[in-house]
């Protein structure tokens, strides 16, 4: 009996599923745009959009629940910046979203808008799955609009083409595309004794301990990131290494790609310049961790929703 590549005994399904940002269901149609398709979002009253500053999404609080998708009357006293804005897809409707950029201060907003940065839209859930899976795919366009004003080439104005999905110099025509920067994040497990290696960065809140995590630098494998960061920050050698999930990350725009990695030696030689604490947990350690995810002892753990809890979680659930 053949048994299909792409068959597993896991409890659930697609990992990558189970995180946050991942349930962006918008049309983007990014192969097949006309030069005219944001003009006509921007003038349909139907349109909704994230309207986005200093890389916060302004949200509109009016004593019930923040709406964080904006009509086009919320936006007009805003300061959009319809320069650099992105039409990012189309709802089962047909409805255009769109993700612009405002002038006005996130400090600045005017009542009854607030400015609430990613991270606190999505520990907070202030958006359902599928809305935060949108405005993470606008929120990193924007970023990478505005941080593409400007030819690299020669230094000349660049300008919005495919709604904003594109950028082209006025002066020399280069061109650029979106980016998405891959980080490999990885929990580094020793099977022998059934522990995984966790570390904790100066900036994590007291008692919390997460997987580490790199850039995936130019020319490298994801692999050979996953061996090169866990050797340089932890001093533990890697073995073989088998992908899990990914997570789209909009702060500003990564990709992380989630691993299980063989632990090869076990003597901890941890970076001090990266880390502030490395250590091995067993099972029932790791599952105190999880229970508790709100920092509020010693034994504490990312949240649901970012990739490192579920990387933990399916370490202790799923069979081999």
């Amino acid at each position: 009996m053949s048994v299909s590549l792409f068959e597993h005994n896991a409890p659930h399904g697609e990992a990558s599923k189970l995180v946050a940002f991942s349930s962006n269901r918008l049309d983007r149609r990014s192969e097949h745009r006309s030069e005219s398709e944001l003009g006509e979002a921007l003038d349909d009253p139907r349109t909704r959009y994230f309207g986005i500053t200093q890389g916060r999404l302004a949200m509109r609080i009016n004593g019930g629940a923040p709406e964080g998708l904006l009509t086009g009357d919320d936006l007009s006293g805003l300061k959009p910046e319809h320069k650099n804005a992105v039409l990012i897809g189309w709802d089962a409707d047909n409805a255009a979203r769109i993700a612009v950029p405002l002038e006005i201060a996130a400090d600045d907003l005017p009542d009854p808008f607030k400015a609430i940065d990613t991270r606190s839209v999505y520990r907070q859930a202030l958006l359902n799955e599928e809305t935060l899976g949108a405005y993470a795919q606008g929120n990193s366009l924007v970023a990478w609009a505005l941080a593409n004003r400007f030819c690299g080439n020669c230094g000349g104005p660049m300008t919005p083409e495919s709604g904003g999905y594109r950028r082209k110099c006025q002066a020399c025509g280069h061109t650029v595309f979106p980016r998405t920067d891959p980080v490999a994040i990885m929990l580094a497990v020793d099977e022998t004794r059934d522990r995984c290696l966790l570390g904790r960065s100066p900036h994590f809140p007291p008692g919390m301990y997460s997987c580490l995590a790199g850039f995936i630098e130019p020319g490298e494998t994801m692999e050979d990131a996953v061996r090169r960061e866990t050797l340089e920050e932890s001093g533990i050698r890697i073995g073989r290494v088998r992908y899990h999930a990914s997570q789209p990350w909009p702060m500003p725009h990564s990709l992380m790609i989630g691993v299980y990695a063989e632990a090869k030696s076990l003597e901890i030689a941890r970076d001090t310049n990266e880390l502030e604490d490395c250590r091995w947990f067993d099972r029932t350690e790791t599952e105190a961790m999880l229970a508790n995810v709100l920092g509020e002892t010693n034994a504490s753990a990312p949240p649901p929703g970012a990739i490192a809890h579920r990387l933990m979680r399916d370490w202790l659930d799923w069979d081999r």
